[in-house]
Formats: C-alpha cells, sequence, structure tokens
C-alpha cells in the first residue's frame, strides 16, 4: 500500500540526508616580548591583535621570499577583531603536531594594500 505524501512532506527533506562537518582549529601563537613593545611603539599594533588575523577566512597569504634566507616566512594580509587591516609577518615552528606560529612583526595595511585586501576577498 502506497501513502501519499502531504506538500509539507514533499518539501521537508530528512536530516539525514545532510552532512556537516565541525573541525576544531587550534593555533598556537609565539612571539618575543621585545620586539612586539617596538612593534607597538613603531606601528600602533600589539602582537594580540595581530594573531585576530589568522581567524580571518578571506586573508591573504604570501610567500616572504626577501627575508626567508633561514626560516620560511610568510606575509598574511586580513582584517583584526578591531576591523583594522593588518600585515602580519610570521614564520612557523615546531613538528607536524605542534605547530607554533612566531609572529615576527605587523603593521596596519596602506591605502594601496587595503585596496588590494578588499578586491580579492570573497563576496558576502
Amino acid at each position: 500500500m502506497q501513502v501519499a505524501l502531504s506538500e509539507r512532506e514533499k518539501i521537508v527533506q530528512p536530516i539525514d540526508n545532510y552532512c556537516s562537518n565541525i573541525y576544531n582549529i587550534y593555533m598556537i601563537f609565539e612571539w618575543d616580548e621585545d620586539k612586539a613593545k617596538k612593534n607597538f611603539a613603531k606601528h600602533k599594533v600589539t602582537f594580540e591583535e595581530a594573531q585576530t588575523v589568522f581567524y580571518d577566512e578571506n586573508a591573504l597569504l604570501l610567500a616572504d621570499e626577501k627575508h626567508s634566507d633561514d626560516e620560511d616566512r610568510f606575509v598574511l594580509m586580513g582584517m583584526s577583531s578591531m576591523m583594522n587591516t593588518l600585515l602580519v609577518c610570521f614564520c612557523e615552528r615546531g613538528s607536524e603536531t605542534d605547530e607554533i606560529i612566531r609572529i615576527i612583526s605587523s603593521r596596519k595595511a596602506n591605502k594601496k594594500e587595503t585596496e588590494q585586501y578588499w578586491k580579492k576577498r570573497r563576496p558576502l
């Protein structure tokens, strides 16, 4: 015997037809305290604010080949939790299981860099 479905039952899909993935991503940050103080004096950006750029899903990652003689360095341009577009220079340290992001410097993006960020940003 076949039962006719109501209009509502035709629209509503069973929840098991959908899949959702949840990931926990832990980022460990470190920096030199003296360097952080000098960076703030020069650029008025704290490394605490700089680390929030790593949570911007629209951040742009660039290799910093000019400063990568001894280790691979990168520049991340993105929006901080304080709504500032920042450039954060960093390197990665640690093992495969315990990766550490070492912040080297950070500053506010200039007008041209900010325009570049907004141009390449994914649409809302």
